[in-house]
């Protein structure tokens, strides 16, 4: 059991101290806590997908600057001590030496990971830190960011109605979400491929299933930009994979809104968005992700892009960064004196408050409705009331309707032709039945109904 790892770990730390001081018993508290915190961490990077390293602050400034995000159990001192005894004693060994320069004020955080004998026991203990390691929801999870010296950063703030309001609600869907198991069903020998497929997507983290909360990011030092829900595992996973999440052990659907951003933009500005689909009236009906993912640039942008995003790939269209700009602005005439304004952080908060509405209106209900951008994941069996809370969510907003799409199905080779086709996903009573190419994901599901 882990807090049976935690109590030896902490004797044998105390034992090759040899201090010649005791503690006090506030200082011994926050000492212990320090240990629990490195080895939790370390349990959770051992279980990720992929397998990833932990990150620690020691730079003294980090432990008393805005308070409001700190744990105050975490003082420098103490995880300072705790973590150099751990090194001491070759139970972690650090990866990548952390710096911090002053007068650019800029650095990066010291990198560390088990050593064989701590990894191996960490490996192999019973349970799983998604279901063993309860979330803490008093932490500070309404979160204020701004540009300082030219990098985002967490800025203090002075509570207001709103922003106690944005608290309590999201509060309200984190316990919901914390009653709730939710999961990835893939077939073991698919994990390699996840992994891989990890790697090359440059905006997605290791998949931690512990993740199972939110926090709630506003942006520019402002409550009204921004605004958007993050730090849930499913929202690193790809999304060809997103239909492969379970919630209790049963399948799920997603919808999504179609072209959000497009209807947000015409309707707060009183236009008709028309019968035809955003991103294929810009190039006849070809290469639709692109031209989302250009569109929503030049919406996020507040000034004019003279080079393409780093993250846009326009070798498919054959097509230069100009062109393309050019092909977008024409084809939305009405509001193209609205690129390159900044709005996109704008739309974020009003998309942020209809996900809010939507969570709050299951949340009443005690079900997740697991958010991931401009869609959310739930339960198969809230399908149809699902598609009409967000349909009235984006109503209640704007006095439009917007259509809405629907993923449930799941990939699979049929044996005799090897064909693709479509199915819908096996019944948890079929996965308990002698299915075992999904081993790991039964093996979590057993722990949390167990």
């Amino acid at each position: 059991m882990f807090d049976e790892l935690v109590n030896e770990t902490s004797k044998d730390i105390l034992s090759h101290e040899q201090r010649k001081r005791l503690r006090t018993s506030e200082e011994q508290h926050r000492f212990e806590y320090a240990i629990r915190y490195i080895l939790s961490d370390l349990w959770k990077a051992s279980k990720c997908i992929p397998k990833r390293s932990c990150l620690i602050n020691l730079r003294s400034g980090f432990y008393s600057e805005n308070p409001r995000y700190r744990d105050p159990n975490l003082t420098y001192r103490q995880v300072k001590a705790a973590f150099e005894t751990m090194l001491s004693m070759r139970l972690i060994e650090i990866t990548q030496e952390g710096y911090y320069d002053k007068v650019r004020m800029e650095g990066s955080l010291t990198c560390y990971t088990a050593r064989d004998e701590l990894q191996d026991r960490l490996l192999h203990l019973k349970g799983h830190p998604a279901i063993s390691l309860k979330p803490n929801l008093d932490n500070e999870i309404v979160l204020l960011r701004n540009i300082v010296d030219g990098r985002k950063q967490l800025i203090n703030y002075e509570d207001t109605y709103e922003t106690v309001i944005y608290r309590e609600n999201l509060r309200k869907i984190n316990k919901c979400f914390s009653r709730h198991y939710s999961d990835l069903r893939i077939k073991d020998k698919e994990i390699p491929n996840l992994v891989s497929k990890l790697q090359t997507h440059s905006d997605k983290q290791p998949i931690d299933l512990s993740s199972r909360t939110l926090v709630r990011i506003f942006s520019n030092g402002s409550f009204k930009e921004g605004g958007r829900y993050y730090r849930g595992w499913w929202q690193n996973v790809p999304s060809e994979y997103r239909k492969h999440i379970t919630i209790g052990g049963k399948k799920t659907k997603e919808y999504d809104f179609s072209q959000l951003n497009p209807h947000m933009i015409y309707f707060a500005h009183h236009l008709e968005i028309g019968r035809e689909d955003a991103y294929n009236r810009v190039l006849d009906g070809q290469h639709r992700d692109i031209v989302k993912e250009a569109f929503n640039a030049m919406i996020q942008a507040s000034t004019p892009l003279q080079n393409c995003p780093s993250d846009l790939n326009l070798d498919p269209i054959e097509m230069s960064w100009p062109e393309l700009k050019a092909k977008i602005l024409n084809a939305h005439k009405p509001i193209a004196h609205l690129f390159f304004t900044g709005l996109g952080n704008k739309l974020q908060f009003e998309d942020s408050c209809i996900a809010e509405n939507v969570m709050l209106h299951f949340t009443k209900m005690n079900a997740p409705a697991l958010p991931v951008h401009d869609s959310f994941i739930m339960h198969y069996a809230y399908g149809g009331e699902l598609e009409e809370a967000m349909r009235r969510a984006f109503h209640d907003r704007f006095e439009k309707d917007i259509p809405i799409k629907e993923e449930m199905l799941i990939e699979v080779a049929n044996p005799e032709t090897e064909d693709i086709i479509f199915k819908p996903g096996p019944s948890v009573e079929e996965i308990l039945l002698g299915d075992v190419e999904h081993s790991q994901w039964q093996e979590r599901d057993r722990m949390w109904f167990s």
